[in-house]
């Protein structure tokens, strides 16, 4: 299979050859419709510590990068799959430098929704834009929670990131409690109408969304792959209602919540879910190749 690297850089911890999967790295079109191409996305959050550190995953990267046998760019062929990793804002512009040479871009992990201004500490989305971010993060659970990022700054967000140009992968998910109360389907539901809200069906092409139960976010839980793949679906049939089954059936959603090399074949096998938004083990050269390498064989 071909791997599309799309990508800001790879966490590298390892020296594990990333190989080409040549049995099941792809989806088949019996599990994943030939108009979804996967996608697989490594956030570092605050890491690493240091520039010098940043450097040499992306160094790291580019090597397991010369392993492959084939590539090819940001959506160049929807039969291969895409990779994006999300490092710090300080590291954006010498990484790029550093992988744009194996076709690789940068994503960045969030931004403001006002285009300039005093607004001490935000990034706007011209900023990443022009330093050549294609992916960012919005709504992840991380920054609904410790920062207060509501729907409506959200949806700001979402709309913001397509006017420049940019794919937004829109973070959803019930918390622990929610999620006890039985109410997933609602508050993924709520999340969807509210974030989405005047983004147009065209735009919505540009959109992954990511499922990520934030009791299942770096907590070593991971949400049963049946189980996420029923909430994917009940996603589509929302977005089906917004829009139409086509862009229910177009758009990527990817599963989010301590995904490891031992639960992503079992995840990537399930019909509805597109892609992983993998947090710990995008900091591991060897996890996160293994990841997006994955092999979907049905459980």
């Amino acid at each position: 299979m071909k791997l599309s690297l799309a990508l800001a850089t790879l966490a590298v911890g390892g020296a594990s050859a990333f190989s080409v999967n040549q049995n099941g790295g792809l989806r088949t079109s019996t599990q994943l419709n030939v108009f979804r191409q996967p996608i697989m996305a490594g956030n570092w959050k605050m890491n690493p510590t240091t520039e010098s550190d940043a450097l040499n995953l992306a160094i790291g990267f580019c090597a397991l990068v010369d392993t492959l046998e084939d590539t090819c760019g940001l959506d160049e062929s929807e039969t291969c799959t895409e990779v994006v990793v999300f490092p710090p804002f300080p590291f954006i512009s010498k990484v790029k430098d550093i992988v744009s040479e194996k076709g690789v871009t940068v994503g960045a992990q969030q931004v403001y929704y006002e285009d300039k201004g005093a607004f001490t500490g935000s990034v706007a989305a011209s900023m990443v834009k022009s330093v050549g971010c294609e992916y960012v993060l919005c709504g992840h659970s991380e920054r609904r929670t410790l920062f207060s990022d509501s729907d409506v700054n959200i949806n700001a967000k979402v709309k913001k990131v397509l006017e420049f140009g940019m794919k937004p992968i829109l973070c959803i998910g019930e918390t622990q409690e929610e999620y006890d109360l039985g109410i997933t389907e609602e508050v993924c539901a709520m999340q969807v109408s509210k974030d989405l809200a005047g983004v147009s069906k065209k735009d919505l092409e540009n959109v992954v969304l990511a499922y990520e139960p934030v009791w299942a976010i770096g907590t070593g839980l991971v949400c049963d792959a049946e189980d996420a793949n029923k909430v994917h679906k009940f996603i589509r049939t929302v977005l089906a209602k917004m829009y139409d089954e086509e862009a229910a059936q177009s758009i990527r959603i990817q599963y989010g919540g301590s995904v490891t090399p031992e639960s992503v074949d079992g995840l990537m096998a399930m019909s509805d879910i597109d892609g992983c938004l993998v947090g710990g083990a995008s900091l591991f050269s060897d996890k996160f190749a293994r990841i997006c390498n994955f092999k979907a064989t049905e459980e």
